[in-house]
């Protein structure tokens, strides 16, 4: 199997930097400066905690850039809100043979959130997701910070909407051979709706800054908690990732460095002028819409993650107490 990962970032450098690593084929995709670093550089340097190496695998734009063959794997580790432009850019892309990706080809969804599969299945006939808990950065131009150790990260796999067959089976051997924790399972949207509870938590990294911010979080967790009760939605609690992670992954300093924020406020630092809070917050605020739950902490976040995007504001620009106030 080949593998293009589309979106070369935080999660998408680390594992597709682990998979050339261990002998896969791989190709990534980005743009703007990263994509003129990884080609200057000669491919993605990707730094672990055994150290930095330079991962020479080919850099695309797009699909222009790719001649697709039956075998490869679409992996899409773009944020949430660039996955429907990367999805109709990529599903109609002929692939050697006569058929065209959406016909032939698995994608992978490897995102927060819990939107992206359905999207892709619109258009895709093979469609999986991945739960991706993986401790990275993508701060810098070329260079993605892997900070898992011994492993890189737990990725559950499975069929969307649900089970497995033979091609996530064959993917999961691929990464759990490549550094990484990787249980194939039937009930995959069920750990995506888990990751999200958590992941709410990431527009309060970006707005407050980093922090414990203890009261906000257990609101935001509650609110999503009841919005998902009241929608029969379920999801995998923390301590079962917390036993399938156990000692395999934990979060280590690189070059003396500690670990800096999530997926949200390393888009605030970068300055990107998006924010995938409409897909994590914003999925706990439509859910609650729809079922007449209330969910005003989310919203607020969502809000306020938005408008510090859209300004390209830093992470921090607002207090745990004037979001309270305003909710």
């Amino acid at each position: 199997m080949r593998y293009i990962v589309i979106g070369a970032g935080g999660v998408g450098g680390t594992i597709g930097g682990r998979l050339a690593q261990a002998g896969h084929e791989v190709v990534l995709v980005a743009r703007g400066p990263h994509l003129d670093a990884l080609r200057v550089q000669g491919g993605l340097r990707l730094a672990t905690p055994e150290g930095t190496s330079v991962i020479g695998v080919p850099a695309v734009s797009g699909p222009d850039e790719v001649e697709l063959c039956a075998g490869d794997v679409l992996l899409l580790a773009t944020k949430t809100q660039d996955a429907e432009a990367a999805l109709a850019g990529w599903a109609w892309k002929p692939v050697q043979g006569g058929t065209v990706a959406a016909e032939d080809l698995p994608v992978l969804c490897a995102q927060n959130g819990v939107a992206s599969e359905r999207l892709a299945l619109r258009r895709f006939r093979h469609v999986y997701g991945v739960c991706v808990w993986l401790p990275a950065t993508h701060l810098e131009p070329g260079l993605v910070a892997a900070q898992g150790a011994p492993l890189s990260g737990l990725l559950h796999v499975g069929r969307y909407p649900s089970g497995t067959d033979g091609t996530i089976e064959r993917i999961g051997a691929d990464l759990a051979a490549s550094r990484f924790v990787a249980p194939v399972v039937p009930d995959i949207m069920r750990w995506k709706h888990g990751k999200l509870l958590a992941n709410l938590a990431n527009a309060i990294e970006a707005v407050c800054g980093l922090g414990d911010h203890s009261e906000l979080r257990r609101r935001v967790r509650a609110e999503g908690k009841a919005v998902l009760g009241a929608a029969g939605i379920a999801y995998a609690g923390s301590e079962e990732n917390t036993r399938f992670r156990a000692d395999q992954v934990q979060v280590v300093k690189i070059n003396g460095t500690e670990r800096g924020g999530g997926s949200s406020w390393q888009s605030l630092t970068r300055g990107t002028g998006s924010i995938e809070a409409d897909y994590l917050n914003g999925e706990i605020a439509l859910l609650g819409r729809e079922l007449g739950v209330p969910a005003p902490v989310n919203e607020v976040l969502q809000r306020l993650a938005n408008q510090a995007a859209r300004e390209r504001r830093a992470p921090g620009s607002v207090t745990p107490a004037e979001v309270l106030a305003l909710v």
